[in-house]
Parts: C-alpha cells; structure tokens; sequence
C-alpha cells in the first residue's frame, strides 16, 4: 500500500520560506544536509540558476497543512517514532527512539495503574451499586 507523498513548504521548519525543509520532508533526508546541498550548489554550480529557482519553489509549492494534534482525555496523541537507519535520513537515532518509548510505556503503566486503583476502590463499587438501582 503505497502512500502518495507531496511536495510542500514547511515554513515552521524553515529559515528563509521553508522550500528545504519541504524538500527534506519529500525525500526523508535531515534538513541541516538538504541546506548544505543548496548553498554548495550556490557557491559551486550555478548560483542564479539555483537561486532563481528555490525563489520560484517559493513561489510555486503550497505551504504544509499544520497538523493539529488530537486530545484524547487529559493526554495527547503521538505519532509513531521514525527511527533513522542510515545518518542521512530524517527521524530520531536508536537510543533517543528507545528513550522515547520507555517514557510512553511509563506513561501508559501510570495511567494503567491509576484504573486498576479505581476499580478496586470501594469508590467504584459503591457507585455501581447506586447505577444498578
């Protein structure tokens, strides 16, 4: 199931009008090397050229929809961890992914804990009887 990707700007992200954080974001790479490329490209090839077209991406390409994090109760919704395998790549590295789920699982043990504590209650138990009347 292949899932259609599109080219934006992501002016959060971004510096100047966020076109590399958009192209970083299409090809999964780290936004600190996509800057390297263009400012390379810049000094090394064709300078106007480059410069003319990031202004026209700037131009051309939709900003990014701002995604809106979903409240469940009192927590909020993650995306799941994107762990980057090669140094290039976008995402978290292995340990600070794995740092990052230990803190959610101790989150979710907490909240695990807190039910249990209520169902067992004598708290529970009373307000049950009183909703079977």
């Amino acid at each position: 199931m292949s899932t259609k990707r599109e080219l934006f700007r992501d002016a959060e992200r971004g510096k100047i009008a966020g076109v590399c954080a958009g192209i970083s974001d299409y090809f999964n790479m780290e936004l600190w090397l996509v800057r390297i490329l263009v400012v390379t490209a810049v000094l090394l090839s064709g300078g106007p050229f480059i410069v003319v077209a990031y202004i026209a991406a700037w131009f051309i390409l939709d900003k990014k929809p701002s995604e809106k994090t979903m409240k469940t109760g009192d927590s909020i919704h993650q995306d799941p961890l994107e762990v980057k395998f090669k140094v290039w790549q976008k995402g978290e590295p292995p340990r600070r992914a794995l740092q990052d789920l230990k803190e959610r699982l101790a989150r979710v043990d907490g909240r695990l804990q807190e039910m249990e504590r209520y169902v067992t209650s004598t708290e529970f138990t009373v307000s049950r009887e009183i909703n079977k009347l």
